[in-house]
């Protein structure tokens, strides 16, 4: 008889039962609405099992791609160990580097997990100083091109965490994190489509991520990255930028500079401005808005109104 594991317990499970009852004759109190696949109120992630198509139809491409699914229709043919969406467990790593990006207000911070972690360019953790003070940080590394977990960490004036990530953490240091959560991720599976990523500040970590996840998975769409800066030292990964675009003819990278003292090489003004005076309309485009949650909410409201499916617009505002 298949086996549903949850929460530690093995719970059997008729072949003609969904998942869902099976949990509720458990038991568990599982939230549930429609039980037919279309509120998506019940669901959940898979950790170790085959996840049966029906069972993730309707869901986000990324949502899919991470193994959630909806149990009130998840009829598995063999043993599914499941947990809470929102469900992530602690484990501890070294820290391997320190280093000062972008004029010294950004640090770059490299780890090496412990114990293994599975996790998708473009999404965070949470950094923990103490049981008390812990903060989100995106990841810029990607599993398939980096050995170790990398940050990028703005100085927050007065911040009781990035006063001491600046100030006394070093190399060889061992510090406890959670595994990685979030949405905004490249899924593949539309190669040919146009993906437009817009980022201010540290904003440009998970999508340094995103872009050479869709490169190394060999995307053929346009890749445009505008990265928005109010000086010039915060287009901190420009060197790496330039020398990525001339690797890949299909991506383009624009920095913008809001402040004074703009280079030759960048856009002056703000970057929502430059973005949609190049692209007025985005039908078909995938869009990625990540850092100053006014430029995200601002520019997920026009790239919407400028024709992308909000389906298709990913955003993670640095709170």
């Amino acid at each position: 008889m298949p086996k549903v594991i949850y929460g530690g317990q093995a719970l059997e499970r008729e072949e003609d039962q969904s998942v869902l009852d099976c949990l509720l004759a458990a038991g568990v109190d599982a939230p549930y609405s429609c039980r037919s696949g279309t509120c998506q109120t019940c669901m959940m992630r898979a950790v170790s099992g085959e996840v049966p198509e029906r069972a993730q139809a309707g869901l986000k491409d990324v949502y899919a791609a991470q193994n959630y699914f909806l149990p009130c229709v998840c009829y598995p043919e063999g043993d599914l160990e499941i947990t809470d969406p929102g469900d992530v467990g602690k484990l501890p790593a070294e820290v391997t580097s320190v280093e000062s990006l972008g004029g010294g207000d950004i640090l770059g911070i490299r780890l090496k997990p412990l114990t293994p972690l599975d996790y998708r360019a473009g999404q965070f953790i949470r950094f923990f100083k103490d049981e008390h003070l812990a903060r989100n940080y995106s990841l810029a590394s990607v599993p398939a091109l980096d050995d170790e977990l990398s940050l990028h960490v703005r100085k927050v004036p007065g911040g009781l965490m990035t006063g001491w990530l600046f100030d006394h953490l070093k190399t060889g240091d061992t510090v406890t994190i959670t595994e990685a959560a979030g949405d905004c991720l490249y899924v593949s599976g539309k190669p040919e489509q146009n993906l437009l990523l817009i980022g201010t500040g540290t904003g440009l970590a998970p999508l340094y991520g995103i872009i050479r996840d869709a490169l190394y998975n060999s995307h053929r769409g346009e890749i445009r990255l505008y990265h928005g800066s109010v000086t010039p030292e915060g287009l901190y990964l420009d060197a790496a930028l330039r020398e990525l675009a001339q690797q890949h003819p299909n991506f383009h990278y624009i920095p913008c500079v809001s402040g004074d003292n703009v280079p030759a090489n960048a856009r002056s003004g703000m970057v929502l401005d430059g973005v949609f005076a190049d692209l007025p309309k985005l039908n078909g485009w995938r869009v990625f808005l990540c850092g100053h949650p006014e430029m995200v909410k601002s520019g997920t409201r026009k790239a919407f109104f400028a024709g992308a499916s909000m389906n298709e617009i990913h955003a993670d505002a640095f709170t």
